[in-house]
């Protein structure tokens, strides 16, 4: 297991904690494997009864590490598909602790969450139409799922910030808590769902999940599919020299 992902049991709970802190958590390849087989494992660990997902430092995660997709070898499928795959069947209660800046990746990994707690420093960003991309992680169905078509809509058309105060009115959270005091607060909840036997747990969740499935399975495919085309874009490369050049993009002249 890679030392940029950290794994602790807590009485039922297997803390998961993204540990990159000087790069507010940006997942490279090397950590995209690491949560895949992370979740694995405590999807198939009967000992593992709920999952709590953290970011190391002041930050949850800043999202994709851009520079790590040029890793994989040619023809070869990048581990963010099946990352994603993991955590989108992964068959337990899982709950997410984020205070800090949760960003692309970083943010749409959360709206696979049971619960997610949130500190007052916390500010997510869906930036995709601003980079010329498209969702993903199979957000474009989970945001709608979760808080409402037209907020969601919102969200990923204007790319704006989101407080800690919007994301707990528009359902994105459920509870604020002091930054110092999120932790604790999401791990006694997570462990007052890990008194429970496993076996229910696994039930209702795959209750609660059952109706989302073929839904997420589309819009992950559809996402994918939006991906390559977008990526390499004149949209997508305006969007990356203007963020080099420190410059806003201009969008304005291409078709």
């Amino acid at each position: 297991m890679s030392d940029k992902i950290l794994l602790d049991n807590r009485d039922g709970v297997r803390v998961l904690t993204l540990n990159r802190p000087q790069k507010k958590n940006a997942i490279d390849t090397e950590m995209w494997v690491a949560i895949r087989a992370a979740f694995r494992d405590a999807a198939a660990d009967d000992g593992v009864r709920c999952l709590l997902l953290c970011g190391a430092g002041e930050h949850f995660c800043s999202g994709v590490d851009l520079a790590s997709f040029g890793d994989a070898a040619p023809g070869e499928q990048h581990p963010f598909e099946s990352a994603a795959r993991a955590v989108v069947e992964f068959d337990k209660p899982l709950v997410a602790a984020a205070r800090g800046v949760a960003v692309g990746g970083g943010a749409t990994v959360l709206f696979h969450a049971d619960m997610v707690y949130i500190g007052e420093s916390f500010r997510l960003r869906l930036p995709f139409a601003s980079l010329g991309l498209v969702p993903e992680w199979g957000s474009s169905y989970m945001l709608q799922a979760n808080i409402g078509a037209q907020r969601a809509a919102e969200l990923f058309y204007t790319a704006e910030w989101v407080n800690a105060d919007k994301a707990m009115d528009c359902g994105i959270a459920a509870d604020v808590l002091p930054d110092a005091d999120l932790f604790e607060h999401a791990l006694s909840r997570a462990r007052e769902i890990a008194r429970w036997p496993v076996n229910a747990l696994r039930e209702i969740k795959r209750s609660l999940r059952l109706h989302h499935l073929a839904a997420i399975d589309l819009a992950i495919r559809h996402e994918q599919e939006a991906m390559l085309r977008q990526a390499g874009s004149p949209e997508n490369i305006e969007a990356i020299t203007a963020f080099m050049e420190k410059r806003p993009p201009d969008f304005s002249k291409l078709r």
